[in-house]
């Protein structure tokens, strides 16, 4: 099986890569990446020398760099996690947004009908189904929810996963799409809440929670759905769409306690700041679908997770300290210079 990852030198995708490589080591992973400022190859140094694996710096958006790599690959299976995902980089700056999210998935839909696939996978969120209200803790998303988006990130979302089932319905293109919920986990770009949190609280600065903390979040242990979409690429119904969720809700502001807890750290380091504009309330995934049709359920419950993730950022401070720098940077540079 030969499987094109986009984004793999992201959160998600990288922890995806290592998954795979390690459950089917006869599989060839290719990874293409950009490298945009979320891409950090250095996440990938321990498969680099991985004889079933290669990285390729492309941007999805390129045609022909893309056209060139099915080409010379000839993928089975292309799983596309290659996205900008920062609400808040969003609405300052949609237009990339719209390039990457929407363009991107355009151009490697095509190259997937042109030379042939078995399967095209489309990784989403569930922030497409924009948010439910805090006093109706009994409403979930599930799979026929209405799209009903809060930002520019959510809305190329959409659009993506809009696009992809045109290209079904259309061309007969084998899609499949999942939604998920908030991932935590190794190896997240510290922007996000978790790691932002467990940096700053390690360098004693303001720990910023937008408004008074009350959103709700249902946090994904990343290896759970890296599960998830490994069942789906194999077993999911072709057309179909995938909520995968897990069952962790928690407010923002009780994640952030946590954290303080977990790292001997004073709530009196917690900054309320000014909120974001459009900032959905409540995520909350039912999940039923992917466990009735493929035997799937979060294996991970938040407490155990969270744990896990403090523990992982505490033994890997060089890697998060590097991204704060900005040395991170400078990898591609020194791997690839010869």
């Amino acid at each position: 099986m030969n499987i094109i990852v986009t984004g793999g030198a992201g959160f998600i995708g990288s922890n995806f890569i290592f998954h795979m490589l390690g459950k089917y080591p006869e599989y060839r992973i290719v990874c293409l990446d950009c490298l945009t400022y979320a891409g950090n190859l250095s996440t990938l140094q321990s498969v680099m020398d991985n004889p079933n694996f290669r990285f390729v710096k492309e941007n999805i958006t390129d045609r022909e760099a893309v056209c060139r790599l099915f080409e010379g690959e000839h993928p089975d299976i292309v799983v596309n996690f290659a996205a900008e995902t920062h609400v808040d980089r969003s609405i300052e700056a949609p237009e990339v947004f719209l390039d990457t999210n929407i363009k991107g998935t355009a151009v490697l839909m095509d190259a997937c009908r042109k030379y042939g696939i078995s399967r095209y996978h489309q990784v989403s969120t569930d922030e497409v189904y924009g948010d439910l209200p805090l006093d109706r803790p009994d409403l979930f998303f599930t799979e026929e929810t209405p799209i009903h988006t809060s930002s520019p990130y959510s809305s190329s979302k959409a659009g993506a996963d809009l696009l992809a089932a045109a290209y079904y319905r259309t061309y007969g293109l084998p899609v499949t799409i999942s939604r998920c919920s908030n991932n935590y986990g190794p190896y997240q770009f510290p922007e996000k809440l978790i790691p932002l949190m467990i940096a700053n609280a390690l360098n004693d600065k303001p720990l910023p929670v937008y408004g008074k903390g009350e959103n709700v979040r249902d946090w994904l242990y990343v290896e759970d759905h890296c599960k998830a979409i490994d069942l789906i690429i194999h077993k999911g119904c072709i057309g179909e769409v995938y909520n995968i969720g897990g069952h962790n809700e928690m407010r923002n502001i009780d994640i952030v306690k946590i954290i303080c807890r977990e790292l001997e750290r004073p709530e009196s380091l917690i900054t309320y700041i000014a909120d974001r504009k459009g900032h959905d309330m409540r995520y909350a995934i039912d999940p039923a679908k992917i466990h009735r049709e493929l035997g799937w359920l979060p294996e991970t419950k938040f407490a155990d997770g969270i744990k896990k993730t403090v523990k992982w950022y505490l033994e890997h401070r060089e890697w998060w300290e590097d991204i704060i720098s900005g040395e991170y940077r400078e990898y591609y540079k020194r791997m690839y210079s010869n």
